[in-house]
C-alpha cells in the first residue's frame, strides 16, 4: 500500500475516532477510487468537486424555503431583527471570504495541503464542518494580502 493510501486510511480512522461520518465517508470514497484504479476520476473531482459540493450544500440550506417551512413573511421579518441583520451581514462576509479563498487556492495550490490538514483537524477534533478550507483560505488571503 502506498503512502497516499495510508494517509487516506489514517484520515478515515480519525473520522471514525472522532465520530465524524463526513470525513470518514470522504476518505473511504477517495481510498476506494485509488484502490479500484479509477484515478481518471480525480481530475474531474478536482475541477468540479467543490462546485458540486457547494451546490449540494446550497440545496440543503435552501430546502426549508423550498418546502415552505420558511415563509416569505419570515424572510421579510428577518430584516427587522438585529440578530437576523447580523446574520445577513455575516453571511455576506463569509461569502466574500469564500470567494477570496477559492481564488487563492487556485492561484497558490501549495497552501491547499495546510488548509486541508487544518480543516481535517478542526472537523475531527473540534466537531467542525468541512466547509473550512474556502473560508480559511479567504482569511489567509486577507492576512497575506494576496488575491
Amino acid at each position: 500500500m502506498d503512502m497516499t493510501s495510508l494517509l487516506l486510511l489514517g484520515l478515515a480512522a480519525l473520522g471514525i475516532i472522532s465520530s465524524n461520518s463526513p470525513v470518514t465517508i470522504a476518505m473511504v470514497v477517495l481510498l476506494l477510487i485509488r484502490v479500484l484504479g479509477l484515478q481518471q476520476a480525480f481530475p474531474w473531482l478536482e475541477k468540479y468537486g467543490l462546485t458540486v459540493g457547494i451546490i449540494i450544500l446550497t440545496i440543503g440550506v435552501m430546502t426549508p424555503l423550498a418546502s415552505g417551512k420558511i415563509s416569505l413573511q419570515t424572510i421579510g421579518q428577518s430584516f427587522l431583527h438585529w440578530k437576523s441583520l447580523a446574520a445577513i451581514g455575516i453571511g455576506i462576509l463569509v461569502a466574500y471570504l469564500g470567494g477570496r479563498g477559492a481564488v487563492l487556492m487556485g492561484s497558490q495550490p501549495t497552501i491547499v495541503a495546510g488548509l486541508l490538514i487544518g480543516t481535517v483537524i478542526g472537523v475531527a477534533f473540534f466537531k467542525g464542518v468541512p466547509v473550512g478550507p474556502l473560508i480559511a483560505a479567504g482569511i489567509l488571503s486577507l492576512l497575506i494580502g494576496r488575491i
